[in-house]
């Protein structure tokens, strides 16, 4: 149902960083940038596997988002919790099956540079 979606990062730069290694484990990365003339200046980025579904814009930005990407393997789901937290995202609970959610939930989590709540899940069995 959701076709994109976004958040406003306070340092695009240190936001772009972060999520290019944390989502190269998944198989996507930044696949556009706004041209400056469409954004008043402002830095605007999407991210994708085939086309930009996960947009930054840099703008005073608040925790408490959250934010889960599909990984396609629970090695996936580990290499994205490992490249995260090497990329200087903090702990909010490391790979390992959320049976609470059902039998095959296996996540990550991790909190990006503006405190927003990143999550890998796979869904197929182990």
């Amino acid at each position: 149902m959701i076709d994109h979606t976004g958040i406003s990062v306070a340092d695009f730069d240190k936001a772009q960083a972060f999520y290019d290694k944390a989502f190269a484990p998944l198989g996507a990365s930044l696949l556009m940038m706004v041209p400056s003339e469409y954004t008043g200046g402002v830095k605007v980025g999407g991210y994708g596997r085939e086309r930009p579904v996960f947009w930054l814009h840099e703008a005073d930005a608040g925790p408490g988002r959250h934010y889960a990407f599909t990984a396609r393997s629970r090695a996936e789901v580990d290499a994205f919790y490992a490249a995260a937290i090497a990329a200087g995202g903090k702990d909010n609970g490391g790979p390992g099956p959320r049976p609470h959610y059902h039998p095959d939930y296996y996540a990550a989590f991790v909190f990006d540079p503006d405190g927003n709540n990143i999550e890998a899940v796979c869904h197929a069995p182990a």
